[in-house]
């Protein structure tokens, strides 16, 4: 069953067949193939793979991210931005960076900061005179820091996966390594800005004006401490911060900016419903998959190969991050959490890792693939929004994947970047 179950699998992937279909098919052929389990347990798999409370979360986040997003809250953004880092040499990709990292305390997608300030700070750097490739590179970059940074949606999936963690202490995990993706790239940017002789955006602005700034983006900055201060007073779960988000969401777009209308909400849900669709299919079709390689004892064969090579925790965490890189490559982020969690979590126990630095190993990593071809969403969304060669896209932000596999290998090296927030909230073991 298990040659079946993969063979299928790859087959699926060279092909290009959706990844929740070939998932789907490979977990039904490979029961059928097999003989031994009723096929009774494929729906009752797909059905239990959605049957959450937590769950609900991600419609909320998504929901709450797409109504953020249309009440225009990305002017407000660039602005205070532009005040803090604008005159710095190398300003606007600064600008590109504070952004990114700003809007990745409401989004927790990197497909939705790509999509949404990623394209607008892509397009204000090549006016600038940016070269346009570097200009989509580092906006695809940037857009990693969302699913880091609190609130996020593959954390979510991943505390449903593996019960060694939580959703509030996953969130505190990753504010110290999302801050160091941020200035790691803004180190970046500005070397690059300084070799290319790309200037200042603006010259430095008073404090008044950053003031001025800061105050009409406060009701956005806000929502970030709203969710995570509620969920860590005990005011409400992770799932019912999600559906406080969507509220404050509709109360910042009809009342402070005064930008969404009937129509306009009547359009993001639709969308936020077609991509919440797309992204439970694949979870419920992820999880037959990832239970079939339980119950293949997959989890123990890696263990036990891993265990045959090296039992230094750190050594561990070196294969793991090799190995889900190469994953991240050809699997895209959501179904890689959920078949990639129930095989290497029990690694945590078996080698004396802290559960929250592992999963941090593993969600920083896969987010990098989210810019790494051929699978980069985060690329095709830059490509396709900017009318660009994607080969030509995928050269330009090599550098930028570098600096972040260094990011990777300091949050690997050093536990206490993914480990102290949690433990001053008493969430790691």
């Amino acid at each position: 069953m298990a040659a079946v179950l993969i063979l299928v699998f790859l087959a699926g992937m060279v092909i290009g067949l959706p990844i929740a279909f070939f998932m789907g098919g490979a977990g039904l052929l490979a029961l059928a193939w097999d003989g031994k389990l009723s096929l009774l347990s494929v729906p009752q798999r797909l059905f239990d793979g959605i049957n959450s409370f937590p769950l609900m979360a991600v419609p909320f986040f998504i929901l709450a991210a797409d109504l953020m997003t249309a009440s225009g809250i990305t002017t407000a953004l660039l602005r205070f931005s532009q005040s803090i880092v604008g005159h710095i040499r190398g300003g606007l990709g600064h600008v590109n960076v504070v952004t990114s990292m700003l809007f990745a305390g409401i989004s927790g997608s990197a497909l939705a900061d790509a999509a949404g300030p990623g394209a607008i700070e892509m397009r204000m750097m090549e006016r600038a005179g940016y070269e346009k490739y570097y200009a989509a590179a580092l906006s695809a970059a940037t857009a990693t820091i969302g699913p880091i940074i609190p609130p996020s949606i593959i954390m979510v999936i991943y505390a449903l996966t593996d019960n060694r963690v939580t959703v509030a202490g996953l969130f505190l995990a990753g504010v110290v390594p999302g801050l160091l993706l941020g200035v790691a790239l803004m180190v970046a940017n500005h070397w690059i800005s300084v070799k290319r002789g790309y200037g200042p955006a603006e010259a430095r602005k008073p404090w008044s004006a950053r003031l001025k700034a800061l105050w009409k983006a406060t009701p956005i900055l806000a929502m970030p401490a709203i969710i995570i201060g509620g969920i860590l007073s005990g005011l409400f779960t992770p799932t019912e911060a999600s559906a406080v988000a969507v509220f404050y969401a509709l109360f910042i777009g009809l009342f402070v900016t005064r930008t969404l209308d009937t129509r306009l909400i009547a359009k993001v849900l639709l969308q936020s419903g077609l991509v919440t669709s797309a992204a439970l299919l694949i979870v419920s079709m992820a999880s037959l998959f990832a239970w079939l390689l339980t119950l293949l004892q997959i989890p123990q064969t890696i263990a036990g190969a891993i265990g045959g090579i090296t039992t230094d925790p750190l050594a561990v965490l070196l294969i793991v991050a090799v190995f889900v890189l190469a994953c991240g490559l050809v699997i895209d982020v959501l179904p890689a959490v959920i078949i990639l969690v129930p095989v290497l979590a029990p690694l945590s126990d078996q080698f004396g890792i802290d559960p929250l630095h592992l999963a941090m190993t593993v969600v920083l990593n896969l987010t990098i693939g989210l810019i790494t071809p051929p699978v980069g969403g985060v690329l095709f969304v830059m490509s396709s929004v900017g009318r660009l060669r994607l080969d030509r896209l995928a050269r330009a932000i090599l550098p930028l994947i570098a600096v972040e596999l260094l990011v990777l290998l300091a949050v690997i090296v050093f536990p206490a970047l993914s480990t102290a927030v949690p433990g001053w909230f008493g969430y790691t073991r």
